[in-house]
């Protein structure tokens, strides 16, 4: 006799972005989740994603879509409802449009946040909870000892950031994901709701349209493809480690499968030492697998940013045994692939705007 699996009802918030698409097509593809995804669709290229999950062979009846936004709080409320799990990616990403307007930054990240947090607790079925935080959250790290060396900085002391680090909220960003991210961990020690944060490091792959603000390695890639060139912003030696998408999905997956030992707690997920490397190290990368030079200029720092961060993500393995399988080139190499065939079809297919033909693909929930 089968086996009957738990019924899961799953609710992706920003579900049509790079992250959010990635794990719907996942959730499609290897389970029997019906996926909801809620979107309010101002992201650049989240069209084409949505038009991608409606031309997948699935059953019509497991995808839904709301488009609506997290400041909402009755859209926020009605799509929670019946939702056994909850992925909250929706957010305003870049500090430089937290310097222009704090107070939307603020609105989406926090109040957003705290938006979705009240719709699942007056649910009453302590829906497992994910949200995507952020290694901002640790400001610049500036009293770490660096030195120079060749085309990085290399650190003086231990080399990677676990979650004893101490919070520095630098910039309306930080400030407005750092309280999202303790909104997200009270909810579980005063409310018992099944919450987990991930303090996320950069993260690249597949579907990923990317800029100079958010998506630095993906915008790498296409400015090469593009043959347009990019600024740089400091000396180029300042180093990150990459997570592939497909890691992070991975990582999702367990943290919900383990969620006896991961509610409540926060983790840093990340490419760690394995996956760092510096900007300029990057650009070579890019330059080896693409075989086109990509052009750049350097421009002044900006406020806040990290010379040197390196993701510990030991206390993530030790909960559930995940460790990144992807390395940094693999990554870049998912990139370029898919921007290839993004290329190739928009040549020959010009992608239309979102429709009521899309809708009809991707039915879309009661509003």
């Amino acid at each position: 006799m089968k086996k009957l699996l738990p019924f899961r009802s799953v609710l992706i918030f920003g579900g049509a972005g790079f992250v959010g698409s990635n794990w719907a097509a996942h959730l499609l593809d290897t389970s029997d989740a019906r996926v909801h995804i809620f979107d309010n669709l101002s992201r650049p290229g989240v069209q084409q994603n949505l038009e991608w999950l409606a031309g997948k062979s699935i059953e019509p009846e497991r995808l839904r879509f709301t488009r609506g936004d997290v400041r909402d709080a009755s859209a926020v409320t009605r799509a929670v409802q019946g939702a056994t799990e909850i992925y909250h990616f929706a957010a305003q990403v870049a500090v430089t449009s937290s310097l222009t307007d704090p107070r939307h930054d603020f609105e989406v990240n926090a109040l957003g946040t705290l938006n979705i947090l009240e719709a699942a607790r007056a649910s009453g079925r302590q829906p497992f909870l994910l949200f995507t935080s952020t290694n901002k959250v640790y400001g610049s790290l500036a009293h770490r000892r660096l030195i120079l060396q060749d085309k990085r900085y290399c650190p003086v002391g231990e080399p990677a950031v676990n979650e004893s680090q101490p919070l520095d909220l630098y910039s309306p960003y930080g400030c407005s994901k750092g309280a999202a991210d303790q909104y997200v961990h009270d909810y579980h020690r005063m409310f018992h709701l099944p919450t987990v944060v991930f303090r996320m490091s950069c993260i690249a792959g597949a579907r990923q349209f990317g800029n100079e603000d958010q998506g630095w390695v993906a915008h790498f890639v296409h400015s090469a493809l593009d043959e347009k060139p990019i600024s740089i912003y400091g000396n180029g030696r300042q180093v990150r480690d990459v997570l592939s998408v497909c890691d992070l999905i991975l990582a999702f997956e367990k943290a919900r499968l383990e969620i006896d030992q991961t509610a409540g707690q926060i983790y840093n997920v990340g490419g760690g030492a394995g996956n760092a490397a510096s900007l300029l190290e990057v650009i070579e990368e890019i330059e080896s697998i693409t075989e086109r030079r990509l052009a750049f200029s350097f421009e002044p720092p900006r406020p806040g940013d990290q010379l040197f961060y390196v993701t510990d993500f030991d206390k993530l393995s030790q909960h559930t045994g995940w460790k990144p399988q992807r390395s940094l080139r693999q990554t870049i190499e998912d990139i370029y692939e898919w921007s290839k065939q993004r290329r190739a079809i928009s040549q020959r297919v010009p992608m239309p705007a979102l429709s009521r033909p899309l809708l009809d693909g991707i039915p879309e929930a009661a509003s």
